[in-house]
């Protein structure tokens, strides 16, 4: 197997040349850059990760803890942005990606114990965070690099990458209110996680300012699968007060929103106004009438990688937090 000595003795360059090329140092030509990738491309050349991690203590590695929704398969789909970002992030930064699965009833705590047992990461991206989340003094306790997609309300600094739900779901009910709306319906999430929370509290500041009560029953909790959305919004249309406007959680509360429009002979846009949040583009090739918030999960998966990278090669730097905004499109 070739190693860098034998790329060095090729292109009469030093190992040390050879090996910052490799990881695209600036201190390098890129011509030189482009030789020595050339070169080890063509004789096979694979770093010796574990040469490296008993020499640094370092694996190269990066782990993303992310629960699967196994109860609904069609639900992970969603994720795929975000993973997709994450890996190529990391790739272009030199680490491997790790994703280490759990399912929703998994102890989050526990997974994350097990990955600083295992010591086969530099770092950790852990999600889907909740209230005073013990995971944050955890990874601090232990001096583990970490970055959180989403927040938590603890009175401590820490790195997080997250998405302005807050303010995406102010934004949606103020639309929905604009086209004449004053019975709004709200999809949150998972009960008890902080996104869910945000939305919420957007939700509450937008009906405060309008000066329109809030009615509970229009708020709904769930996972918010297809079908779980259509018995949930049937079952509000059938009431006696049914709603005229609707924030979706995300795009499977959509579909299951206009299948049960669509069998009630219903019109979006015109009987029931609706905005949603959509990570995965699909809403704009629905035929119908509908606002959307689009966050960019491919850019937020990057950012949360530099982020991870920068507090495993510095740990005692700056503490990044990073707030993604939604792009709204009215679509009507």
């Amino acid at each position: 197997m070739a190693n860098l000595k034998q790329i060095a003795a090729e292109l009469s360059l030093s190992v040390t040349t050879v090996s910052r090329a490799l990881k695209d140092g600036p201190e390098v030509h890129p011509s030189t850059i482009a030789r020595v990738k050339e070169v080890a491309k063509r004789v096979g050349y694979v770093p010796n990760h574990h040469g490296f991690a008993l020499k640094t203590g370092r694996t190269l590695t990066m782990t993303a803890i992310y629960p699967m929704e196994t109860q609904d398969h069609l639900s992970d789909l969603l994720k795929i942005p975000l993973i997709e970002g994450m890996t190529l992030a990391a790739r272009q930064a030199g680490y491997s990606m790790s994703i280490y699965s759990t399912t929703p009833d998994d102890d989050p705590v526990e997974s994350v114990r097990r990955q600083l047992q295992a010591r086969s990461t530099d770092g950790l991206i852990i999600t889907r965070m909740v209230s005073s989340d013990p995971r944050v003094k955890l990874l601090l306790d232990q001096g583990m690099p970490f970055v959180a997609f989403g927040r938590t309300d603890l009175d401590v600094a820490y790195p997080y990458v997250d998405i302005d739900n807050e303010q995406i779901a102010y934004e949606a009910t103020r639309q929905l209110m604009d086209k004449g709306c004053r019975r709004i319906a709200l999809q949150l999430l998972v009960p008890g996680d902080q996104a869910s929370a945000m939305r919420l509290s957007g939700y509450e500041r937008a009906m405060a300012e309008a000066g329109i009560p809030i009615d509970q029953s229009l708020i709904g909790h769930g996972m918010f699968t297809m079908e779980s959305s259509a018995a949930w919004f049937d079952r509000l249309l059938g009431s006696s007060d049914p709603p005229t406007g609707l924030a979706c959680a995300n795009e499977l509360g959509l579909l299951g929103a206009l299948h049960v429009l669509g069998r009630r002979g219903l019109v979006p846009g015109s009987d029931v106004h609706i905005v949603t949040r959509d990570s995965t583009r699909l809403a704009r090739f629905l035929p119908a009438r509908i606002g959307v918030h689009s966050v960019d999960m491919t850019g937020v998966g990057r950012m949360l990688v530099e982020v991870l990278e920068r507090r495993i090669t510095n740990p005692v730097g700056p503490v990044e937090t990073i707030l993604f905004k939604g792009q709204f499109d009215p679509g009507e």
